[in-house]
């Protein structure tokens, strides 16, 4: 026989109506399906709610930030380029909304290779078992050329030069090039071993290091015009970026720059540690706004540029 156990009494609770109760999502919270009808704008059909929320705050920020000539710094892992996000990102450098770009070394070989012959990303899947991966001639030694074609230049500005210089087809798609034409800071912020240039027999390490640690400045220097309502994102880098960002943040700071009330946001497809805690949370302790936004780079971006530019 089974045991006889004590059973709570539910007779005995206490109800009270609906009109007592606070709710947190209203019809005023739905997305307007009608106001979008009129309008066209996509950011209509964003509910008042949670992270669609976070993204009207991000977006209002970001032209905030280029009203009052704030910087908006992007730092951009490889991603945003092979996801079809470089147009993006250039046109927003042309209207003036970003201010400086960040990049790991996976991010010149991609945006080199695109302003090259308008494609990138090879099968590494397929290249890693005959040893081929990483070993075309090009990427490479374009890229030592172009570190030593600039010796005044930075790792970016050096890259993004040699593309103008060499009229390379499609360098009206490279960032890089973009930025070296607009006259604003694009940092390239290497590891070595970490890119594909670093296994050929052209490569001067040294170089690389130089230039990159000369980029390191050029981005700690940029980072004090983020006081006062500029914006950083932080978008798709995990580790390195992160750790880039919150070693200059200290720099600057222990040069005299305040570097404070600005807006962080982290866009990526996973929360990872290092961009929660070394982008959003720990740099905004003096003061600011800071939002993580799970998602997408070929959805985030197009929504966050229309956000930015519509009416």
């Amino acid at each position: 026989m089974g045991q006889k156990h004590e059973r709570a009494d539910f007779s005995r609770i206490k109800n009270f109506p609906i009109s007592e109760r606070k709710n947190k999502v209203t019809t005023a919270d739905f997305a307007d399906v009608e106001k979008y009808g009129r309008t066209g704008n996509i950011t209509d059909l964003l509910p008042r709610q949670l992270k669609a929320e976070d993204m009207k705050k991000i977006a209002s920020a970001v032209k905030a930030a280029a009203a009052k000539k704030r910087a908006v710094i992007v730092a951009m892992g490889a991603h945003v380029i092979k996801t079809g996000c470089s147009s993006i990102i250039i046109e927003m450098i042309k209207r003036k909304i970003i201010t400086g770009i960040a990049m790991n070394g996976a991010g010149a070989v991609h945006d080199l290779e695109i302003a090259l012959v308008g494609a990138t990303s090879e099968d590494v899947e397929e290249e890693v078992i005959t040893g081929r991966f990483g070993m075309v001639e090009e990427t490479a030694a374009m890229t030592m050329e172009a570190l030593r074609s600039h010796p005044e230049c930075g790792f970016g500005e050096s890259v993004g030069r040699y593309i103008l210089d060499k009229k390379m087809k499609h360098a009206d798609k490279s960032i890089l090039a973009v930025c070296a034409s607009a006259g604003i800071p694009a940092t390239i912020h290497a590891s070595i071993g970490c890119e594909i240039t670093h296994i050929h027999p052209k490569t001067d390490g040294a170089l690389v290091g130089e230039k990159s640690f000369d980029d390191f400045k050029i981005f700690t220097a940029s980072l004090k015009h983020l006081t006062g309502g500029g914006c950083y994102l932080n978008v798709g880098s995990a580790v390195i970026l992160p750790e880039i960002f919150i070693k200059a943040l200290s720099a600057a700071r222990n040069l005299g720059d305040e570097v404070k009330d600005f807006t962080a946001v982290d866009f990526d497809m996973l929360l990872h540690y290092r961009p929660g805690v070394n982008v959003v949370h720990r740099p905004l302790t003096t003061g600011g706004k800071g939002y993580r936004v799970t998602g997408h780079h070929e959805l985030l971006l197009p929504l966050l540029y229309h956000m930015v530019v519509s009416a």
